[in-house]
């Protein structure tokens, strides 16, 4: 197998490291999928995370470090010049010397949904990101106007949560309330209160783990009616949409109503929309 020449595309999340190795054909040799991040900002461990995922994937391909011929990871959280120094600690192995290119995973996903064409993607999973390439090939981003899209998961639950305990839920919250309080092994309302008094819990990370993993709820108890969590869904789309068109302003096609093609990334899944934001 030896003297083979790979690929190595990492996709580096808030919650998810995903490593894949392929020819230059495009023939995939591993594909590794590890529930750990690889995000500094979300987890101590990430550096190690990383790390594993990518011996994992050169274990399954049955390929050295030294046949690897070029890698370009996409890391959540790499947003500052001076991010560099640990982003590239993440891919650091001694015998894997090939060409490595480094960005945030906005630029991945912008670069696999439109294929570097002008265009904004609208990234909401772990973190919340709103990035665009326009036609000038000039990188844009929502951060750059300090503003923040509260449509990462964790932000979903928080705001259903706050809902409910100040008491704004009818008829059709029944079932959001009851997967709310069985979430946070709670008897009513009263009793989650008291926990939210508390902070739910010391620690930052984990509190907006548990927070994180009642999304799901959120947007499916959106879908099945109720009004709190369509509540809280449209409140976030609607600083979505706010983004993209401040994004917009930067692309020659740029009327006021109209916006470049957009990804939407949830729970892992990723839907393109394109035309009207």
């Amino acid at each position: 197998m030896a003297g083979r020449k790979l690929i190595m595309g990492i996709d580096g999340g808030g919650s998810n490291t995903r490593v894949i190795i392929a020819s230059p054909d495009g023939n995939i040799a591993a594909y590794i999928e590890d529930q750990k991040a690889a995000s500094q900002h979300r987890d101590n461990q990430a550096t190690d995370n990383v790390k594993t995922a990518i011996r994992k994937a050169l274990s399954v391909a049955g390929c050295s470090p030294g046949e690897i011929c070029g890698m370009a990871a996409g890391i959540a959280g790499y947003d500052r010049d001076q991010d560099l120094e640990w982003v590239q600690e993440l891919t650091h192995l001694p015998d894997m010397t090939c060409p490595k290119w480094h960005v945030n995973d906005a630029v991945a996903a912008h670069y696999g949904a439109l294929m570097a064409k002008p265009g904004v993607v609208v990234i909401s999973g772990t973190g919340s990101i709103i990035f665009g390439i326009n036609e000038e090939g000039q990188y844009i981003r929502n951060y750059d106007y300090h503003h923040y899209a509260a449509s990462a998961a964790r932000f979903l639950a928080y705001d259903a949560v706050y809902e409910a305990v100040a008491g704004h839920t009818d008829d059709t919250d029944g079932r959001l309330v009851h997967d709310m309080l069985s979430h946070w092994n709670a008897a009513n309302l009263g009793e989650l209160a008291l926990l939210g008094r508390d902070g739910f819990h010391d620690d930052r990370r984990e509190r907006d783990r548990v927070f994180g993993a009642f999304a799901p709820y959120v947007t499916e108890a959106a879908a099945a009616g109720s009004s709190l969590a369509q509540a809280v869904c449209d409140r976030s789309i609607h600083q979505i949409v706010v983004g993209i068109r401040l994004l917009g302003r930067h692309f020659q096609a740029f009327s006021g109503r109209n916006a470049a093609g957009c990804v939407h990334r949830e729970r892992g899944e990723q839907h393109l929309f394109s035309g009207k934001a």
